[in-house]
């Protein structure tokens, strides 16, 4: 068993000032593979005054010593890209072919270089000068379904910007940070730029959101933890950007090609388990091609493969811990209670599989929006099928639920595509199965979150507006 009981803070690695052992858990088989220790309130404290010590000479740095630093970042994260897979892949049961994990982590990184490089940090708005300046230190929290990634996200923007940082991944998957880490530490991350201490929600998260010494906090996770989030932050008026929950919907109009929409459906929403606050969990279909569309469906969840993340074969493992198994199996059961008609899929593991946290992939048919799978995030692979008359009422479907994180929309037609994409209250909306990428801002509108990610949008997250007025330029 290994053991991770060291947080990062200022340049090296420390031991805690006070924590308790949290047992890491292999998905894929329910053993105990590890420990980390959750720091207290006291590491939050110390980790955050590194981070101001540190703030006060990087956020002075050029913009070429900041690209430099993150090409540096890029270069050795290449070298241990392996090992932040090998690291993934056990901690949450991520299929080892699922490479997906460690090259999202990359692309942010290299987007923050493409960003930086000609960023506007000074402009002109009439008579005065306006500019951009790094925020502060900043706490990042982030879940463990996309560990790295969303660890990338956000620390690649917040070292463009000139911000000095403190992390605190998720308890259930530390160990891809620990990696991460000391990429970052060989490619010389100045001490208290980036600090990392592992702990929970309750304890080093509210230190996190409630530090009168953090100017911002960015946080990706469940709409529940982001509510708290802000009540702690509240007191201290710190900005507070969010990406949280979705129950994203894929609006399949008449004239698409229904054989692309479901073989792209489930892809997408099968991808990680359905651990994807993006998952097009909602498909609308009109009602006259309902019955073909589950056909098709049927046939593509057929060919995904569930099993051991170290098999090549694996399309799908499990999913992260007990907890979340438990909460899926009680959504599939009361999506059998309220009356939705069961595809394929169901209760229990798929067959064969004994052990580990594995789901049977799953469709429902006749779903009502009313229903608790067509409005609450599962956060597995259960897809809903609900059919609509009208287009109107496929985009007041769409649109009827707390969330606003993603939709999708399938048609041949550009002109209902645009007509469609404009009515969904939602952040991102793709088209056809187009493909994300770190250029698009990512966010949402309602309780799916606030604030943008990736991109010129995501950097400016972490920079203030200070305008001069009645400056000259030889000022």
């Amino acid at each position: 068993m290994k053991l991770y009981h060291q947080s990062y803070v200022d340049g090296r690695w420390v031991d805690p000032i006070s924590s308790r052992p949290f047992d890491l858990v292999d998905p894929s088989t329910e053993q105990v593979f590890g420990q980390v220790s959750l720091a207290s309130a006291a590491d939050v404290d110390r980790a955050v005054v590194a981070a101001r010590k540190a703030f006060s000479s990087f956020s002075a740095t050029s913009r070429q010593e900041r690209l430099d630093l993150l090409q540096r970042i890029v270069e050795v994260y290449v070298r241990r890209q392996d090992d932040i897979l090998a690291a993934v892949s056990q901690e949450m049961g991520a299929p080892r072919s699922m490479r997906g994990h460690a090259d999202a982590a990359l692309a942010a990184f290299r987007q923050a270089i493409v960003t930086l490089s000609d960023y506007p940090f000074e402009t002109r708005l009439g008579d005065n000068i306006v500019l951009r300046e790094p925020i502060g230190v900043c706490g990042l929290i982030t879940a463990w379904n996309w560990p790295v990634q969303l660890i990338a996200v956000k620390l690649s923007a917040a070292i463009a910007a000139g911000c000095t940082t403190v992390l605190k991944p998720s308890e259930f998957t530390p160990v891809s940070a620990i990696v991460l880490a000391e990429v970052l530490h060989e490619a010389g991350v100045p001490a208290g730029v980036f600090n990392l201490v592992n702990g929970d929600g309750p304890t080093a998260g509210h230190a996190i959101s409630s530090h009168e010494d953090i100017d911002m906090v960015s946080f990706t996770g469940s709409t529940r933890a982001g509510i708290l989030i802000a009540q702690a932050a509240a007191p201290t008026v710190k900005r507070v950007c969010q990406e949280l929950g979705g129950k994203s919907a894929n609006i399949i109009l008449q004239d698409a090609d229904l054989g692309a929409a479901a073989r792209w459906n489930i892809g997408r929403c099968y991808s990680n388990s359905g651990q994807s606050c993006h998952a097009p969990s909602r498909v609308l279909v009109h009602e006259s091609q309902h019955e073909r569309f589950l056909e098709l469906l049927q046939a593509e969840a057929a060919k995904v493969r569930v099993g051991d993340p170290r098999d090549p074969a694996t399309t799908m493992g499990p999913v992260v811990n007990k907890a979340q198994y438990d909460r899926i199996q009680g959504y599939i059961r009361t999506g059998i209670e309220e009356g939705a008609r069961l595809v394929c899929g169901g209760p229990g593991r798929p067959e064969g599989i004994k052990q580990g946290y594995y789901i049977r992939p799953t469709v429902f048919a006749d779903v009502r929006p009313s229903m608790a799978i067509a409005q609450e995030e599962i956060f597995g692979p259960v897809i809903a099928v609900l059919s609509y008359a009208s287009e109107d009422e496929a985009i007041q479907v769409a649109n009827g639920t707390i969330y606003g994180l993603g939709g999708y929309v399938f048609t041949t037609n550009a002109e209902s595509a645009r007509r469609v994409a404009g009515k969904m209250r939602a952040g991102r909306i793709f088209l056809n199965g187009a493909p994300s990428n770190t250029v698009a801002p990512m966010g949402g509108y309602k309780r799916s979150g606030n604030g943008r990610e990736m991109g010129v949008f995501g950097l400016e997250e972490y920079l203030e507006v200070k305008a001069l007025i009645g400056f000259t330029e030889a000022d």
